[in-house]
């Protein structure tokens, strides 16, 4: 077999066999296939696509490149919850410890942001103490104890999405639909839960810009999900806004304790509550009308709070931060940004609020950058708002004041405003299947 004669056949958009497909993945994780041929591989994808079998073939041989997680030593049905990322996407610090309140298990296993997408890792890693990286019993004993555990991906998980994904970041071929979905599924078929529940973004701030690109990604995950055996269900989220109203670190885990006392921002405890109670129903806890009032209860009672501080205490964190959220240190220097004439926000570009995070140190421009839990940005008003000349739109939080400045001149371009009110999305766009 050869690699040059699977590059020519997937160039004529003809469909790889199994072992086309195990030779190239194998083959490449070992070292035996070069960059470059892998490289003309990708564009061949990326311009023929794959279709449903020879995508849920190849997503099974990158998750099983590396370690499969078993998580049988766990009591119950297992749920996950994957998100294709965002700006202001703290769902899961509030999801994972409402469904454990419930009586659901969360054995979750979460990345670190890059870009201009935060990652859950970091956030938790903003609570003094809080190790994300535990042993593999000790990650059992406290899903099988509280409910829920959120750690960090092991390095041996699906190896060949992270040889492959580094590819496609230098070969302009990341916005693949089907190499999307086989990166990210691989992930979740490797990370061992019995049923996946995804949260696929859409709009400025999301990979997928527009809602046809999001079904289809949507409906080619489900799909892989379901030909490994696991019920996978996707709901199509608004990200042409950023989700809440924080987005950095420190801030948004303190946005994630006031959601789960019923003090946060609708839209996030919206699309928060409908997550929670579609893993309550996967995990077979309770039909969906029951679970949101489940769900509902959780948070009225308290006991999703008290789910998350001991998780934090389980995993070494200071449990009192989740009591005492005040207890987080604000950033050195701060600057709000100011409504310079009476108007409607008819637009955001949510992407670049993102990256006006990152300026201020609260993202991560390579792998390597150093993350400040203090910088971030307070949003106090969205697309579809009136807003007065002197209002605070938001407000920007840095370390660096050069890093404000620098910022504070980026911002500028997040908002569009109009004189014409521009009715919103909704949270929820869509549910598959």
């Amino acid at each position: 077999m050869r690699m040059y004669d699977i590059i020519d056949k997937k160039k004529r958009g003809s469909e790889l066999s199994t072992e086309e497909i195990t030779y190239l993945v194998d083959g490449y994780v070992k070292g035996e296939i070069p960059d470059y041929q892998m490289s003309a591989f990708l564009m061949a994808v990326y311009y023929k696509e794959m279709v449903k079998k020879e995508l849920s073939v190849f997503t099974d041989r990158m998750a099983k490149s590396g370690d499969m997680v078993d998580l049988s030593a766990i009591d119950g049905i297992k749920v996950d919850k994957h998100s294709t990322g965002g700006v202001g996407d703290k769902t899961t610090l509030v999801v994972a410890p409402l469904v454990a309140a419930c009586g659901g298990k969360v054995a979750k296993m979460s990345g670190r942001g890059l870009g201009f997408t935060g990652g859950t890792i970091d956030k938790l890693e903003s609570i003094p103490g809080m190790q994300t990286s535990i042993s593999e019993q000790k990650f059992f004993d406290i899903v099988n104890k509280i409910g829920v555990s959120v750690i960090g991906q092991s390095a041996d998980i699906a190896p060949a999405d992270k040889k492959l994904y580094a590819l496609r970041d230098v070969t302009a071929t990341v916005d693949s639909i089907p190499l999307i979905a086989a990166s990210i599924m691989s992930k979740k078929l490797a990370s061992g839960s019995d049923k996946i529940l995804l949260d696929v973004t859409v709009g400025s701030g999301a990979f997928m810009k527009n809602l046809e690109d999001a079904q289809k990604l949507a409906k080619s995950m489900v799909e892989i999900g379901e030909n490994a055996g696991r019920k996978t269900v996707a709901i199509l989220t608004n990200m042409d806004v950023p989700l809440g109203e924080a987005v950095g670190n420190n801030i948004e885990v303190v946005e994630a304790i006031e959601t789960l006392k019923g003090n946060g921002p609708k839209d996030f405890e919206k699309i928060c509550l409908e997550f929670a109670s579609y893993m309550l129903y996967l995990g077979e806890i309770a039909d969906l009308e029951n679970a949101r009032q489940m769900v509902k209860e959780a948070i009225k009672s308290g006991k999703g709070l008290e789910k998350l501080a001991a998780m934090v205490k389980a995993q070494g964190g200071d449990e009192s931060y989740i009591y005492h959220p005040e207890k987080f240190t604000e950033a050195q220097y701060c600057r709000d940004f100011i409504m310079s004439e009476d108007g409607y926000i008819v637009k955001m570009d949510t992407e670049k609020c993102g990256k006006t995070a990152v300026i201020l140190g609260a993202g991560r421009e390579t792998k390597e950058s150093m993350i400040d839990p203090r910088a971030g940005i307070k949003i106090y008003h969205k697309t579809g708002e009136y807003v007065k000349k002197g209002e605070v739109l938001a407000t920007l939080y840095a370390s660096d004041e050069n890093k404000l400045f620098e910022a504070m001149r980026y911002i500028e371009g997040v908002y569009s405003f109009g004189t014409q009110k521009v009715d919103p999305q909704e949270e929820i766009l869509a549910y598959y299947p």
